[in-house]
């Protein structure tokens, strides 16, 4: 029998370790793979809390021995550096919040993977994320919300192609994560009851803004000044990279009620401070949109939308405007955060998402 090959990313972690047992236990002949991606930053190798830990790097070829599949080290730090921490960095100098994660999700540990993976004859990729890959009636591909809406990681994986879909596999969106730590200590890997990674892996230290000052060399934007939406000036700020929409905790201002960011202008270096009600808004525009379960939109569909992973999701209007979508929700909503994704849903099927833009 001709065995479908499929390289599993494994980060060390439980999830990504009971994905590659079980495509082993259903015929597949894995092999596994440990992805290096930041290895400037020594934090990372003394804290061995982070996916690109030596100690991930160490657990992964545990699990990889007792599983008894191949196990090799592959190093996309120009990749990574490039298309997510390159990114991550600019998408702040401009005023912008990103999601990291998403880009190493799309160009990293998919385009970048499946590309060496298919050089070496793999069939498939597989991950330890909690969606499944459905094709839909229309021919499409879609990933599809997990068997646990509490661990769900659709949000997350929007912006996949059609090509990179067609070549993954998602064996934990099949169950719970207790089933899966019950799965791990079954076989006993020791990774059973391992805490799940929180942070941003190149951010261990979650300073943000000292991060972008270091990797931006000095070009930073400097200190500026806290306005109303009018342009009167209320004090002084640190920095635009210390803030993001929504944001209340942090400002220092002595306003006598609670105040929150509504704005960040990167143009004038300025932070604007509204009340309560001016962090909501009804409606938005998006662009770099990824079409994953239909093929396009028509003006006026609805789509459950989400405006960031936390987000329980809320219905929208979709309106086409060029190659942006204008998103008007039913009901305003909090912190509609440039630089976001939006991700918006048919049913538990990922339809298409996109970057908030304003």
């Amino acid at each position: 029998m001709n065995q479908k090959k499929v390289v599993v990313g494994m980060s060390g972690g439980v999830d990504s370790s009971v994905a590659a047992f079980l495509l082993k236990e259903q015929g597949y002949e894995v092999i596994g793979v440990t992805m290096r991606l930041w290895q400037e930053n020594a934090e990372i190798e003394e804290t061995g809390k982070e996916c690109c830990s030596l100690s991930a790097v160490s657990d992964a070829r545990r699990v990889a021995d007792k599983l008894g599949i191949p196990f090799y080290v592959m190093n996309f730090g120009e990749e990574f550096k490039r298309d997510v921490v390159d990114y991550f960095v600019k998408e702040y100098l401009q005023g912008r919040t990103p999601n990291p994660c998403i880009a190493c999700n799309r160009y990293v540990k998919w385009e970048a993977l499946l590309h060496r993976s298919m050089e070496i004859g793999a069939d498939y990729i597989a991950t330890g994320h909690y969606a499944r890959i459905t094709k839909r009636a229309n021919g499409r591909f879609s990933i599809t919300e997990s068997k646990t809406a509490k661990k769900d990681q659709t949000y997350a994986l929007y912006n996949l192609t059609q090509e990179q879909l067609a070549h993954t596999l998602m064996p934990v969106g099949e169950y719970t994560k207790d089933e899966i730590r019950d799965i791990a200590e079954h076989i006993g890997l020791r990774v059973a009851n391992k805490p799940d990674s929180q942070e941003i892996c190149f951010i261990p230290d979650h300073d943000y803004a000292g991060f972008i000052e270091r990797m931006a060399g000095g070009q930073a934007p400097p200190c500026g000044n806290f306005v109303t939406a009018e342009g009167q000036i209320l004090g002084a700020h640190k920095g635009i990279t210390h803030y993001t929409i929504g944001q209340r905790k942090g400002l220092n201002l002595a306003m006598g009620r609670p105040v929150f960011v509504t704005e960040i202008r990167p143009d004038t270096n300025e932070v604007v401070i509204g009340e309560p009600k001016d962090v909501f808004s009804r409606e938005f525009l998006a662009d770099r949109i990824n079409y994953m379960g239909v093929e396009h939109i028509e003006n006026g569909m609805r789509f459950l939308t989400k405006i960031r992973y936390a987000h329980k999701g809320a219905m929208a209007a979709l309106y086409q405007e060029a190659d942006r979508i204008r998103f008007v929700f039913d009901e305003p909503q909090r912190a509609v955060t440039p630089g976001q994704a939006v991700v918006f849903y048919d049913g538990n099927c990922v339809a298409g998402g996109g970057t908030i833009i304003k």
